[in-house]
């Protein structure tokens, strides 16, 4: 069966996500975040939680948040505009996520995740990172419009548990220690004994 008129994605709409992507960059670029990794080093993957190659390179575990995000974009907006185009809502969801992306570099936000969370010497995404982000929640944006939503709940707690086992972080710790941070849960995330918190609490000072 053919999409109804309302779920198709237009050329148009298609030119205006590549364009927000392309702006979101530009920005990015004119605020000083560098275009690569500060290493020279472009990859693909980077699969460590917290080395120095995390949140530079295309992808990473935190790719997977990304994807969760484009599920979650899609629900909500199918909710509250179902009868929008599915090219404008797709052109909302990348605003959306390239807002969070500036918001996320940003020197109070790159702070915040200093102080609260494990990331000690986390310094904010790489330009490519950043974009890939973005793309990634396309991805799941993509995904959502195509499974059923059986399905999307399913994928999304599978990228959640997949990446807790990785690297004990995921979605929905990450947002838990931005908002309100829990030190027994940054405790384990670092991998410490609780007999080390207060040294851990003091590398933090």
């Amino acid at each position: 069966m053919p999409h109804p008129a309302s779920s198709l994605i237009s050329r148009r709409h298609a030119a205006a996500v590549a364009l927000l992507i392309a702006a979101t960059g530009l920005i990015e670029w004119a605020e000083g975040r560098p275009p690569i990794c500060r290493c020279g080093v472009v990859r693909l993957w980077a699969g460590t939680a917290d080395g120095p190659e995390t949140s530079q390179m295309l992808a990473d575990w935190y790719s997977a948040s990304h994807i969760i995000h484009g599920l979650l974009f899609y629900a909500a907006l199918c909710w509250l505009l179902l009868r929008w185009p599915a090219g404008v809502r797709l052109m909302l969801a990348v605003g959306m996520e390239a807002a969070w992306e500036l918001i996320e570099n940003s020197p109070a936000v790159i702070a915040r995740y200093r102080a609260t969370t494990i990331a000690i010497g986390y310094s904010g995404d790489s330009i490519l990172n950043s974009l890939g982000d973005i793309g990634f929640m396309v991805c799941g944006f993509l995904i959502a419009r195509a499974l059923p939503w059986r399905a999307s709940v399913v994928l999304g707690v599978v990228l959640e548990l997949a990446a807790l086992w990785a690297i004990r972080d995921n979605l929905t710790l990450n947002v838990l220690m931005l908002v309100h941070p829990v030190e027994a849960v940054r405790v384990w995330q670092a991998g410490i004994s609780p007999n080390a918190q207060i040294i851990f609490a003091r590398s933090y000072d």
